[in-house]
């Protein structure tokens, strides 16, 4: 860049750049502040007063949001049951949980297949109103254009 003193887009005046070995933050982060991470692992170790059934005991404010989230899982809340499973997977390291194979009785497998029977049959149901509603496409003809032209062309 030539140092002919101009002042524009990308170059800044020369008084207010910094000057060789100059810091841009020369006092730097004052000391005994926190960053996010430290003042969010203060807050939830706070201890806060919660009353379960007739007992009021003082708990971290992290054991009651798990326990707030835990009841709202029990109650039926679907993001809850989700948010709460997820959480004992990731923090369980349970990426795959193998579940033992039970075998089903006369009567189960009877319902299995009574409902593999009625998706299938929706399914075909569902193909056939459909052809029938949409007319049919005519065929596209693709040109090969990776040919080189003809003289004629």
């Amino acid at each position: 860049m030539p140092d002919n003193g101009d002042v524009g887009y990308k170059r800044p005046p020369k008084s207010t750049q910094f000057k060789k070995g100059q810091s841009g933050n020369p006092r730097g982060r004052p000391k005994g502040t926190k960053d996010l991470k430290t003042d969010l692992a203060e807050e939830l170790q706070e201890r806060v007063l919660v009353k379960e059934g007739s007992t009021e005991r003082k708990i971290s404010k992290q054991r009651a949001m798990v326990k707030s989230l835990m009841a709202k899982a029990m109650k039926g809340d679907a993001r809850a049951i989700a948010l709460a499973y997820n959480m004992v997977l990731r923090l369980f390291d349970l990426d795959e949980v193998e579940e033992a194979e039970v075998p089903l009785n006369e009567d189960e497998r009877a319902v299995f297949q009574t409902l593999e029977d009625q998706i299938l049959r929706r399914i075909e149901e569902r193909k056939a109103s459909e052809q029938l509603s949409e007319p049919s496409l005519p065929a596209i003809d693709f040109i090969d254009i990776s040919a080189e032209p003809t003289q004629g062309e």
